[in-house]
């Protein structure tokens, strides 16, 4: 039977990961388990540096941005999997959907201008250590990240609305474990040539853009430290970047591994493992990546245990 438009689509599909129920309670588990450890210790992160005066500089303020905005991701792609999977429940509303696909998009481009911001930081610090603390002022810390969440809300909602206008077949099951762009699309009955032409444009503007900007303030990094004649002040340098160069290579490379596998691969299962891995590994990584590798933040954090202790 030849697939029927649906002009009116009350809900979707989202089929995860496997149809086992023994694995479906695994699968909830694990992701319970990351999801807390997401929020736990992008908490902690939050908390640390907002108890922590001296912490009160530009490239914690953009940290603390960055750890809320991974509980807000990992908040819009997990739960609703978690209360399907508890529910035995499948099905996502219209509405949901078009709204967990904005959210999902909005986060995780904010992350990527985030990390762009934070590259600029470690180039205004190293490079021009004199102008820093005017360069990177609190109001241009503050409108950075403002027209970051801007520029994240406005491409969001632009595909957001494109998706709004595209008619639907019968066939409305997604091989997600929640509503990704491309996948939705691909479910369309209507002419995606647009909307495959648009996604293409913002993801290379939009993600190779501030990637390049990364790319740039790095090599004047590097080409500065390098200048510097002590092997310490050079291991101090680096030392700042350290961290933001293993969340960025994290962030970039599991979004590098979710296009290859797309593009390699026809398999719907392979594409939502590999959709993870953008999704809601970093995000749990991220707080473990800046603790351990940075000394004020475990100071920070330890404060925070101690106090919590403390009170029970």
């Amino acid at each position: 039977m030849e697939p029927q438009n649906q002009t009116f689509v009350l809900q979707f599909l989202l089929l995860g990961f496997t149809d086992d129920a023994e694995f479906q309670s695994l699968i909830f588990s694990l992701f319970l388990f990351i999801y807390l450890v997401t929020i736990l210790g992008n908490l902690f992160i939050i908390l640390g540096i907002a108890f922590e005066s001296h912490l009160h500089t530009p490239m914690y303020f953009f940290l603390s941005n960055l750890s809320f905005n991974d509980i807000s991701l990992s908040t819009a792609t997990v739960i609703k999997m978690l209360v399907n999977i508890q529910a035995n429940d499948q099905s996502i509303t219209y509405t949901g959907c078009l709204t967990q696909l904005f959210f999902v998009l909005a986060f995780a481009y904010f992350e990527n201008f985030l990390l762009t911001v934070m590259a600029y930081d470690r180039y205004a610090a190293i490079c021009h250590p004199l102008r820093y603390n005017i360069i990177m002022n609190p109001k241009v810390c503050v409108l950075l990240s403002l027209i970051s969440l801007f520029i994240s809300i406005m491409d969001s909602l632009m595909h957001t609305l494109m998706v709004q206008r595209l008619s639907f077949c019968r066939n409305l099951e997604i091989p997600h474990y929640f509503c990704e762009l491309d996948q939705v699309i691909k479910l369309s009955c209507s002419d995606t040539l647009i909307d495959n032409i648009v996604l293409f444009v913002a993801t290379c503007v939009f993600g190779g853009v501030p990637l390049c900007g990364i790319i740039y303030s790095y090599y004047h990094i590097v080409s500065a430290v390098l200048k510097i004649a002590s092997l310490e002040g050079k291991y101090k340098a680096f030392s700042t970047c350290g961290t933001h160069l293993s969340v960025v290579s994290l962030f970039y490379g599991a979004g590098s591994m979710v296009y290859i596998s797309s593009a390699i691969s026809a398999s719907p299962g392979k594409s939502a493992v590999a959709s993870v891995m953008y999704s809601v590994v970093p995000q749990m990584m991220n707080p473990f990546i800046y603790s351990l590798r940075n000394k004020d933040m475990k100071v920070a954090i330890r404060n925070i245990l101690s106090k919590t202790i403390s009170l029970e």
